[in-house]
């Protein structure tokens, strides 16, 4: 699929499964519930937001040539979504994730990611090559960035002149994979979009508030910080100053998407020309609304 994007979305696009059930679950359990399969990953579920938010997102990522690949591009292009610098390769499989959810929220989570950190750099050959920007005219408009990418990957977009004037949108994909962002907090157009816990590894320490957290990530860089924290208080932090707000209280249905979805809605609202905490609102009521199981829009 062809055509003009309002945003770049570089990193995980792969199937998710997804569990769940009603029950409380400890380890071992086997119990009754719901497993679907979609279409997922950090890139794609923030591309499949903004789309519902009116923009045009483009994918930069990896899929197999194999029958779940050819069957996730087609449901991309479906959605609307542009796909023609997706890199296909033979030789690898499609990527996918696993996720168990309970009435408490989420149990355990496995992504198999091998194949966008196999393909390396060779997923932003648009952005090098002049068919998105290249070291001479560098890509200058918004990028949805997920940490799903290796640290070195991360460190050349860091670096790179092809990139050196993005708007770099950037969520880590998983705490366990946050302070691999640790490199592009010296990014002049970095906004990070992390919780409380991955705000703490990357900085090395912990916080009690999302305030505290978003403050000392624009202290530690980073252009602007979003932190969440549940259904505590968020922050939004910049060199002007730190503000904070509270999410809506609704009844949890799902987890697995939410931060994305707090993501997309909070650059789908900027692009409107919202601002401050006005975005901040949208991006919570946003997030709060696909937590109780309905779909922003």
């Amino acid at each position: 699929m062809t055509g003009t994007s309002d945003i770049l979305c570089i990193g995980s696009v792969l199937w998710d499964v997804i569990g769940r059930t009603g029950a409380v679950m400890r380890q071992g359990n086997d119990v009754p519930g719901r497993i679907t399969r979609l279409p997922g990953g950090v890139a794609l579920n923030i591309a499949m937001t903004l789309k519902r938010f009116g923009l045009t997102p483009a994918l930069l990522s990896i899929v197999g040539s194999d029958p779940e690949g050819d069957e996730l591009v087609t449901a991309c292009d479906d959605m609307g979504l542009i796909t023609a610098f997706l890199l296909r390769d033979a030789r690898l499989p499609t990527d996918s994730y696993i996720a168990i959810e309970d009435n408490g929220g989420l149990v355990a989570a496995m992504c198999d990611a091998h194949s966008l950190e196999a393909a390396g750099d060779r997923i932003l050959a648009p952005l090098f090559d002049g068919r998105l920007g290249s070291a001479e005219a560098p890509y200058s408009g918004p990028v949805a960035l997920d940490g799903n990418l290796t640290e070195a990957l991360l460190i050349d977009v860091a670096e790179h002149p092809a990139l050196r004037k993005a708007d770099l949108r950037i969520a880590p994909a998983s705490p366990g994979k946050a302070t691999r962002l640790t490199p592009l907090l010296a990014h002049p157009g970095a906004t990070l979009y992390v919780n409380l816990e991955e705000a703490g590894l990357i900085l090395g320490r912990t916080f009690d508030a999302a305030f505290h957290a978003a403050d000392a990530l624009v202290a530690a860089g980073a252009t602007r910080a979003l932190v969440t924290d549940g259904a505590r208080s968020a922050a939004l932090g910049e060199y002007a100053g730190t503000i904070s707000d509270t999410p809506p209280r609704v009844p949890q249905k799902r987890v697995t998407g939410a931060g994305d979805t707090f993501m997309a809605a909070h650059i789908a609202a900027e692009r409107r020309g919202e601002s401050g905490a006005v975005a901040l609102r949208t991006a919570l009521n946003a997030a709060a609304t696909y937590v109780s199981g309905e779909d922003p829009a």
